[in-house]
């Protein structure tokens, strides 16, 4: 896979500052950040329409499955795994809660991110034997001498095996939703269900999910949790072979201050400069960044002109660049 061009020229004479940055690397993250940008209006005509190849086939089964289940759990009150006897809703009002729930882009780059995060994982599973749930950071932790520690890397290990047999189903519980997507979602409900003559349980089953819900304990929260109180020893996690996709992901968000959606999507063979500018602006050197890179895109044909690119300028960039980014 051949990442990037040969306008990529190394010039050693030339400055490290933000106006110095290669303007090929510049014109490129610039080019991806566009095709960022168009994710969330593709993913809803694909998710209406078949026969399209500008994703692949499994990414977007995986985002139609994961987002009919969460209607399918909005409107059986929350139930994540679904009643024992089937319920049976009526047709247009899945369909027009799917619609609603598909209007959210922030809810379509979330269910891509994760599609995205469990293809990164399934791949590193079979180029570097690394395991989905329990990689060896995940082991170490889990060992420590801290109690606070060891008991929440425990809770995540719970939660990634857990998140690992729902991607495998292709299912995601509500609770792994973050806050202003569960919100969002159950507003979807309350106004497609605001006619319906099951209104009056419709607002039962939301007032239940409401109350059972907290972010600090899903499994994003968990992570989040986990990276943060690693305070300077938080850069292991960023060596993907030794964390996993999903801490890693994690841990590259904080570190270059991006969306942890956005940092998945720069895992993407569409997103080659996002993820070195991302690493760049966590903090890691030249030749950390190359690792990187070749342990998530081994074919990759690495940019030149990177180890002139100062951590906060690539923040810049990244900051100033995709929405929400």
């Amino acid at each position: 896979m051949a990442c990037y061009g040969d306008a990529m020229i190394d010039d050693p004479a030339r400055p490290a500052r933000a106006d110095a940055v290669d303007a090929a690397l510049r014109d490129q993250l610039a080019r991806e950040e566009a095709t960022a940008g168009t994710i969330a209006p593709i993913l809803r005509y694909l998710l209406a329409n078949s026969g399209n190849s500008l994703f692949s086939e499994e990414i977007v089964a995986r985002v139609k499955g994961m987002l009919g289940d969460v209607v399918r759990q909005l409107l059986d009150g929350g139930e994540p795994d679904g009643p024992t006897e089937p319920r049976e809703h009526p047709a247009a009002l899945v369909s027009g809660l799917t619609e609603a729930i598909a209007t959210n882009a922030a809810m379509l780059r979330h269910l891509h991110a994760l599609a995205l995060e469990w293809q990164l994982t399934q791949r590193l599973q079979a180029q570097l034997a690394l395991d989905p749930v329990l990689p060896p950071l995940l082991q170490a932790l889990i060992a420590s001498p801290d109690p606070a520690t060891g008991g929440l890397a425990m809770q995540f290990l719970a939660a990634q095996a857990r998140f690992s047999q729902a991607q495998r189903r292709m299912r995601l519980p509500l609770h792994e939703l973050p806050a202003d997507l569960l919100h969002g979602s159950l507003l979807a409900l309350r106004t497609v269900m605001s006619e319906d003559e099951h209104s009056a349980a419709a607002a039962a089953g939301e007032a239940a999910i409401r109350a059972g819900y907290d972010e600090a304990q899903s499994r994003l929260g968990l992570i989040a949790r986990l990276v943060s109180g690693m305070g300077s020893g938080a850069v292991a996690a960023l060596a993907i072979g030794h964390a996993g996709a999903a801490i890693f992901l994690t841990a590259l968000a904080i570190a270059s201050g991006q969306e942890r959606d956005l940092a998945a999507l720069s895992t993407s063979d569409a997103q080659p400069v996002r993820l070195a500018f991302g690493l760049c602006a966590a903090g890691l050197k030249p030749s950390a960044v190359e690792e990187q890179l070749l342990a998530i895109h081994p074919d990759c044909l690495l940019p030149r002109g990177l180890d002139r690119i100062h951590a906060e300028d690539a923040a810049a960039f990244l900051s100033a660049g995709f929405p929400g980014s």
